[in-house]
């Protein structure tokens, strides 16, 4: 009997062993919760503390700008919902692409019911969005816009530090879903423009070239 082959690593991967390894002090001696006072919660939180520092280096952010969430789908929620609600007074109108992964497509729909007005910009032949039409469709209103780094079905590479420089110069905040690209491609959260970013809980990949598109 065939075994069947496991084709959906882009959605949930197997962990890394060298993460089980990393992990498995804190799942079993120094399980100390990070929010305590006494010496086991310090342990923890400097873990925390170290952990942070390494994902700010992977992507170039500051240890601080990082915020640690239960998965890619919560962080797109946090980003898009927190965003609209911070700058509301500002603006009321939001720009994302046709092809978003649900979780960023769900909190937008969710948006609009709220009274939000949502563009969705379409892609061409090889799933791509044209940083043209992303400026064209900015208004005085627009308060952010949210573009993937990386599909996560066709793969194509998106012109996300193009749209991020557009952005910075309307004042507009930029969210990148970088799921799909980070532990895959170098990722540079500044040379993006990017002021928020989601990226998934851990990956280990081998880089691999990216689609012809």
């Amino acid at each position: 009997m065939q075994l069947p082959i496991y084709l959906d690593n882009h959605a949930t991967t197997r962990t890394d062993p060298r993460v089980v390894e990393a992990m498995l002090p804190y799942f079993t001696e120094q399980y100390g919760n990070a929010a305590s006072v006494h010496g086991f919660g310090q342990k923890a939180l400097e873990a925390v503390d170290r952990a942070r520092g390494q994902v700010a280096e992977l992507i170039g952010a500051e240890a601080k700008e990082i915020v640690f969430t239960s998965g890619a789908t919560e962080s797109n929620n946090l980003a898009l919902k927190g965003a609209a609600a911070m700058y509301r007074r500002q603006g009321s109108h939001i720009i994302t692409t046709q092809i978003e992964h649900r979780a960023v497509l769900d909190p937008c729909r969710r948006l609009e019911r709220e009274g939000f007005r949502v563009t969705y910009i379409p892609v061409d032949a090889c799933g791509r969005v044209s940083p043209r039409q992303v400026a064209d469709a900015l208004t005085p209103e627009t308060i952010l816009v949210s573009v993937m780094l990386a599909n996560n079905e066709v793969g194509t590479l998106q012109p996300v530090a193009e749209i991020g420089a557009m952005c910075r110069e309307r004042r507009v905040l930029l969210h990148t879903d970088a799921t799909q690209a980070v532990g895959k491609i170098p990722v540079d959260v500044n040379g993006l423009g990017a002021d928020l970013l989601s990226m998934p809980r851990t990956r280990c990949t081998v880089p691999r070239e990216s689609a012809p598109c």
